[in-house]
Parts: C-alpha cells; sequence; structure tokens
C-alpha cells in the first residue's frame, strides 16, 4: 500500500506522467519544483494565465485578492484560494479544491478535489483525490533532530534518502481538525484520522485511527 498506484488514481492530477515514474510517492519529491515549470510550459494559455512568471492559474480559478501565489504554481479549474493563503511554491493544485484561509501550502501536489480549508501547513506532501484536511490539521515535514526520513511500519522500516517529507494522504482521506501527521506518514485509501490526533508510520487502507492509544480499527 506504499506505492504510488496503491495510493492514488492518477487519473486526477494532472501530474499523472510525472507520479508513474516513481514506485513510491516520496520519490517525487525532490522534482516537484522543475516539473511545474515545465508543465506550465505546456499549458493552453485558453485556459490557464501566467499571472506571474512561474505561476498559472486557471482562468475558471478564483483566487482572492490577499492570497499570495509563490512560483512556481499552478492553480487548477474551478479552485478556490481564499483569504490569506500563502503559497510559497512549488504547488500543483487540482481542480474543484480549496486552499483555505490562513493556509500554507510548500513543495506539493494536491490532486482535484482536495480541501485544505482552514489554518493548515501542508509541505513536502501529496493528497490524494477528494482528501480532506481537517481545520488546523498539519503535516510536519522534518524530523526535530532534522536527520532524513525513515517511513515506519510495523513490520519493516523504508529509508527515504530525503530530509523534508511530510505526508502522503491516499484517495478520500480524511483527516480530523488539529491533527499532525509527523514526518513520513504515509494514510491509505478510505481512511479517517479521529481530531486532535498524532499521527506517526503507516494506516492501512481502509481504516479508522484513534489517538492517543494509537488505535487502528479496520473498517467492515
Amino acid at each position: 500500500m506504499y506505492k504510488t498506484t496503491e495510493l492514488f488514481d492518477l487519473e486526477h492530477t494532472l501530474a499523472k506522467e510525472y507520479l508513474a515514474q516513481f514506485e513510491y510517492p516520496w520519490e517525487a519529491l525532490p522534482g516537484i519544483k522543475n516539473y511545474i515549470i515545465e508543465l506550465g510550459k505546456k499549458l493552453d494559455p485558453e485556459e490557464y494565465k501566467e499571472v506571474s512568471e512561474h505561476v498559472w492559474v486557471h482562468r475558471s480559478a478564483q483566487v482572492f485578492p490577499s492570497a499570495y501565489l509563490g512560483a512556481p504554481c499552478i492553480i487548477g479549474a474551478e479552485t478556490e484560494v481564499r483569504h490569506c493563503a500563502f503559497i510559497r511554491g512549488s504547488a500543483l493544485v487540482g481542480n474543484n479544491c480549496v486552499v483555505g484561509n490562513s493556509v500554507e501550502l510548500k513543495n506539493v501536489i494536491l490532486f482535484d478535489n482536495v480541501q485544505t480549508p482552514h489554518y493548515n501547513y501542508v509541505g513536502d506532501s501529496i493528497l490524494g483525490y477528494k482528501s480532506h484536511m481537517g481545520a488546523g490539521s498539519i503535516t510536519s515535514n522534518v524530523k526535530s533532530d532534522k536527520k532524513l526520513v525513515v517511513v515506519h511500519d510495523q513490520e519493516e522500516n523504508y529509508e527515504t534518502g530525503i530530509k523534508k517529507f511530510g505526508a502522503m494522504l491516499g484517495d478520500y482521506v480524511e483527516v480530523g481538525c488539529n491533527s499532525v501527521l509527523n514526518p513520513g506518514t504515509i494514510i491509505g485509501r478510505n481512511s479517517s484520522i479521529y481530531p486532535t490526533s498524532c499521527v506517526r508510520g503507516v494506516v492501512p487502507e481502509n481504516s479508522i485511527y484513534k489517538t492517543p492509544s494509537g488505535t487502528i480499527i479496520t473498517r467492515n
């Protein structure tokens, strides 16, 4: 369930061809910036407007005046970027997404229909189709000891070889309010994280994660 095609339906992102190159999705993180720049050059100018250098916004998207769009980034069709959103750069935001008030994005891919609506920080992460971050939930993308991130499973560990790695959210994942996803967190498709959870490691697909015990309940 760690593999790219096990977490995501690639038909719901402009990054389909890019992500398909990688067996594990975190391998895509270091190249997101360059990929967005090259992809942006190929976008149809009838659909996307380059509002500043390497910043492309779909003509049907709504970007509020107080939002900041750092380069490079792409904002998809019918997406809302609300007041005081801070897109630091290297962000590929899909169609019908919500980037809400005071949300910060950095080096991310948001699939179509992703919602980060209230006070979220999402860095060095990939959020799958129709995933949702509850108010105040964040991805922590650097370990406190600054060592390289390791994905921890109950059976084995995966050395990622990268220092900055937040979380991989599979399709249809729900993250409860004020939860923290620690570096290297993987959440499988159709899983839910209870509010105020502190998540580390791997949550299988079709599961419910509860904290502080870290209990995982498999859905029937």
